[in-house]
């Protein structure tokens, strides 16, 4: 009994043993500084390959049975990193669990307005929150913006900023990336439109972008406005009468919403509405300054995220009488 004993106790010391080397020995990737990227959403197992790719590491399983060992597995930050020397396997479990980027991950969402812009900056802990208590027409300021209104303004798209970098520099750099795309897309725009300068595309853009549940019905939409705008017909578009109400929208949207009147209810209003509602990206930029060629002045939600189109109003009401009633 105390023969096994004995050996059970060396074979723990051996493990033990073996756990610490494995943890603490230094790991000599082929060329040093490495960087590299962890997107948002990486699973322990790819970084492991990723890692493996990189010259890192011989044994991608090993790495995830060890971080699964530390209870570390679901603790993966997305970012930037930066190895200047050799590290354990301990420190770079560390590094990279921890969130010591050397530059941060900044992802901004299609279709977000800049109330939902503002609140993830806020809530982001690798920026320095300096628009904090700033209006929004002090951050436009700040960032050079010659608008009087932030809607719209910031191209949605994945950003890499220096750990600790000011939240104004990061939407200085969404605004000047959308003045560039959006000239581009105003540029090589079809003949025709019924939009006069490239910040009625970004409005257009915008509504394209919210009312869109299917990527390939984005054209289709935005034919449906460019008609309607063509032959001074109301847009009657609900995301516009949403983003006028404001804070007061509770989710649902009521008959009398559509018949209270503001600056942005495009069932009260004709043309295009003052601003634009949110962050169109590249694909509704598009869709807005090349919409299809199309008769249809309406389209109604089949509920499956797509739409259907109609060219006249009887077709139309059959169309919602069955995907909607």
């Amino acid at each position: 009994m105390m023969r096994k004993l004995k050996v059970l106790l060396l074979l723990l010391i051996l493990a033990c043993a073996s756990l610490a080397y494995y943890a603490y020995s230094p790991l000599t990737p082929e060329k040093l500084p490495l960087e590299f990227t962890l997107n948002q959403g990486s699973s322990l197992s790819a970084v492991a390959h990723q890692f493996e790719r990189n010259g890192l590491l011989e044994s991608p399983r090993l790495f995830v049975a060890f971080a699964r060992l530390l209870g570390r597995a679901g603790q993966i930050k997305a970012g930037v990193y930066q190895l200047d020397q050799a590290v354990s396997r301990m420190e770079l479990l560390a590094m990279i669990t921890q969130g010591n980027v050397s530059k941060s991950q900044i992802t901004l969402i299609e279709g977000w307005n800049f109330r939902q812009l503002r609140s993830m900056l806020n809530a982001s802990p690798n920026l320095r929150h300096d628009t904090l208590n700033l209006s929004d027409s002090e951050i436009l300021q700040r960032i050079g913006a010659f608008e009087s209104h932030p809607e719209g303004l910031f191209f949605p798209e994945t950003y890499y900023i220096a750990a600790g970098s000011s939240d104004i520099e990061l939407l200085r750099v969404a605004y000047r990336l959308m003045q560039k795309r959006l000239n581009e897309a105003w540029l090589a725009r079809s003949p025709n439109l019924p939009l006069e300068t490239p910040y009625q595309a970004l409005i257009l853009a915008s509504i394209v972008e919210k009312e869109t549940g299917t990527a390939t019905d984005r054209p289709m939409i935005a034919g449906v406005f460019v008609n309607r705008l063509r032959i001074r017909m109301m847009l009657q578009t609900d995301p516009t009468v949403i983003y006028g109400m404001g804070e007061k929208f509770d989710g649902n949207l009521r008959r009398r919403d559509l018949t209270s009147d503001t600056p942005y209810n495009t069932y009260t209003r004709g043309g295009l509405p003052p601003t634009p509602i949110a962050m169109p990206g590249r694909d509704a930029l598009h869709a807005a300054l090349h919409p299809a060629s199309t008769d249809a002045l309406y389209f109604v939600a089949r509920g499956d995220g797509s739409s259907h189109f109609s060219s006249n109003l009887n077709a139309h009401n059959h169309a919602v009488n069955r995907y909607q009633k």
